[in-house]
């Protein structure tokens, strides 16, 4: 009996102490933190490539024993102003990504990914090694976590395919000196395994495991996860002019949009969507209109996108018509023109022949001549 007690006011005690355990691990992390800021700055500080690579190899096993705690799948990082923390929606899985640039401007990109496993609750994570410097510029296969491409991910969605959760994400690449990249790729796992790439996007009768959008580092391109629309929209890329098509460092954003959607199977490219503004936190507003009398009068209408070739829409029965860059000036006046009153470019008249009072052409007396 004496012997159970003893058991018994053990095994309180020990769960006396996990309270203080789990705070003596947050404190850890915080403690973590702080070095690996302090880490941080010196890699953002540093000159030369091998500098760099001294103070980032530094960061990298400093936090490879932050991510090995459970906890670091939620501590905020705040500190660590220079690296990108991505959490899922979810709350199941964080992507830790940074770059470092190079003295000849290429970049190498470093990645962790922390998840927890939907099935059995354990946690995992795994470093994304870049070796892109031996790797195909856009690889197409599925790729393990050794094998990565490098990138920058700020996006995370998650869908549920065939019973089980995947993550698409969002990306950018410095890529080349003349050309930035955005990306769509999928994450999913496999026990305690990372990997890239499932064959979900369709773009006509092509699918692919992944989607790069390569273009000239002089611009940039919108690609980002509407989530009150569930859908990717994007810029369309197009030449600078038909010349340069099979050059992908002079496509730029032609003001055009296109988006994925997904259907439950897979990612599905439809071209030429219309772009709309976040819906407003306001259900109505008030506007003005015109009666049949002339008069103004006040009508609530509900705050949503407004077809401006609607003959029904508050102002609308406009027809919009797109003037491109290739559009001759003549084409362009003809396009302009549309749907406006025909009026004659040149008047013919004599305006030393129009009356002041109504532009009107005067009549000449003729002087009659005086016969002999």
């Amino acid at each position: 009996m004496y012997e159970r007690f003893e058991n018994m006011k053990y095994i309180i005690a020990l769960i006396s102490l996990i309270p203080l355990f789990i705070s003596a691990q947050g404190g850890s992390i915080a403690a973590f933190e702080v070095e690996l800021s302090s880490i941080l700055e010196n890699l953002r500080a540093a000159k030369t490539n091998s500098d760099k690579e001294l103070q980032n190899n530094k960061f990298r096993a400093k936090l490879e024993k932050v991510v090995s705690i459970e906890e670091s799948l939620s501590y905020p990082f705040s500190k660590l102003s220079s690296v990108g923390v991505i959490d899922s929606p979810d709350k199941k899985m964080r992507i830790i990504n940074w770059n470092v640039e190079q003295e000849d401007y290429s970049h190498k990109y470093y990645c962790y990914v922390l998840w927890r496993d939907e099935k059995s609750n354990d946690y995992h994570f795994q470093e994304l090694k870049d070796i892109s410097f031996g790797l195909t510029m856009q690889p197409s296969e599925t790729i393990a976590a050794d094998q990565w491409y490098g990138a920058l991910y700020y996006k995370i969605i998650p869908q549920n395919r065939r019973n089980k959760t995947i993550y698409t994400v969002l990306g950018w690449d410095h890529f080349t000196e003349m050309s930035t990249a955005k990306l769509i790729d999928v994450i999913y796992f496999v026990g305690d395994n990372v990997k890239l790439g499932m064959p979900i996007f369709k773009s006509g009768s092509v699918i692919k495991r992944r989607m790069f959008f390569e273009h000239s580092e002089k611009t940039s391109m919108y690609l980002n996860y509407e989530t009150d629309r569930e859908r990717i929209m994007m810029d369309h890329l197009s030449p600078e002019s038909p010349s340069m098509a099979n050059f992908r460092e002079f496509y730029v954003p032609d003001l055009s949009y296109d988006a994925m959607e997904f259907d439950g199977k897979r990612w599905n490219l439809i071209e030429d969507v219309i772009g709309v503004n976040p819906s407003d936190e306001r259900e109505k507003q008030i506007v003005y209109t015109k009666n049949e009398n002339g008069e103004l009068e006040a009508k609530e209408i509900k705050i949503e996108w407004q077809d401006p070739s609607n003959p029904n829409a508050p102002a609308g029965g406009n027809v919009h018509t797109a003037v491109t860059p290739d559009d001759t000036l003549d084409d362009k006046q003809d396009i302009l023109d549309q749907g406006l009153p025909k009026v004659s470019k040149k008047d013919k008249r004599d305006p030393s022949q129009l009356s002041i009072m109504k532009g009107v052409k005067r009549n000449k007396r003729k002087k009659r001549r005086k016969r002999n």
